[in-house]
């Protein structure tokens, strides 16, 4: 029983928990591994954009509440999110025509194209604010719970709870669609195809007839539908607040790097290895090892690193991976 409860307690604390972030992550590392693959430049203001995106989305699901419209036991904002994608991808394709276009066009080396995304970043950010605020917004409506933590004591007599939220739940379910729906897109259509080939080889891919505007704007608008679906997973999951997505710009970057920048299957599994290692590094684990040595009481918390530190375990594996293997697990593009 005590193995049991050991169990249990990891799954509702850890697995649980660092599945669901680890997918709100790898949709975040899949946009920025898009651009860096197609567009060749790393983009800074990919957090920024998941904030906007979201932020639309919050707007838009305020105003079919007050029309009266749902979605059930699900929540309203998965009503809203397909306006917000638009919303989102319009906005990029207007930055792009009024930013990163002349960059293209004068060939700028990809660090100059970096540092403009960092502006991008910052008025985005305060755009952000003031469309939506400062302050921390909480939108999830419909069922809260698959599993609660006192029906699951109830029906199994096991001292540990179990609580599964229906946010994280819808977040693997959409994260995997999405997955499904690009990673067929990228290989069975004509788009998809042209524009793997241009990010293999953008001369030969020019020679041989593929518009080059065609293949920016379809990247910009799958980047921002990234972007936007990660973002609003993430909120309605936890919570949203503009500066929390600056923050996650961080994991997510080092989920891209560990995976291999440039290979979406690589941006998949670098966004489960950080969520894994964040939750599993400020996890407390004395309570699970008092269930698997009886009688031991641990004098501290066995907590590696606070939950104020998580960050830093992002930092850490993608220093670590730029020093000894700047490929990525996956052998993306070099950084």
């Amino acid at each position: 029983m005590d193995l049991l409860n050991a169990f249990i307690a990891v799954l509702n604390y850890v697995i649980v928990p660092a599945t669901a972030y680890g997918a709100q992550l790898a949709l975040g590392a899949l946009g920025v591994t898009l651009i860096y693959g197609i567009l060749r430049f790393s983009n800074f203001a990919h957090g920024d954009t998941m904030a906007f995106g979201t932020g639309l989305t919050i707007l838009v699901t305020w105003g079919l509440q007050a029309m009266g419209v749902s979605f059930g036991p699900l929540p309203t904002a998965l009503l809203a999110l397909p306006f917000g994608i638009a919303l989102t991808a319009l906005f990029m394709l207007g930055t792009d025509r009024v930013v990163y276009r002349y960059y293209r066009k004068v060939r700028a080396a990809p660090i100059y194209i970096t540092m403009v995304s960092v502006g991008v970043m910052f008025v985005m950010n305060g755009l952000t604010r003031v469309l939506i605020g400062v302050d921390e917004i909480r939108f999830a409506d419909g069922e809260r719970f698959l599993i609660s933590a006192r029906e699951f004591k109830t029906i199994t007599g096991l001292a540990e709870p179990l609580a599964i939220r229906s946010t994280q739940a819808i977040t693997l379910v959409t994260a995997g669609l999405v997955v499904w729906a690009l990673f067929w897109f990228l290989a069975k259509t004509r788009t998809g195809k042209s524009m793997r080939a241009y990010s293999d080889n953008e001369d030969l891919a020019l020679l041989s007839g593929i518009d080059p505007n065609k293949v920016v704007m379809v990247t910009w608008i799958i980047a921002a539908a990234l972007a936007t679906t990660a973002g609003t997973l993430y909120g309605l999951d936890k919570s949203f607040k503009a500066f929390n997505y600056f923050q996650l710009l961080l994991p997510i970057f080092a989920a891209a790097i560990v995976g291999g920048l440039g290979n979406p299957l690589g941006a998949i599994a670098g966004g489960f290895v950080i969520a894994y290692s964040e939750v599993a590094v400020t996890y407390a684990w004395k309570k699970v090892a008092m269930y698997l040595v009886p009688g031991w009481t641990p004098e501290g918390l066995l907590q590696l690193l606070s939950t104020e530190y998580k960050f830093a375990v992002s930092f850490a594996i993608l220093i670590i991976v730029l020093l000894f293997k700047p490929t990525g697990l996956f052998k993306g593009k070099s950084v």
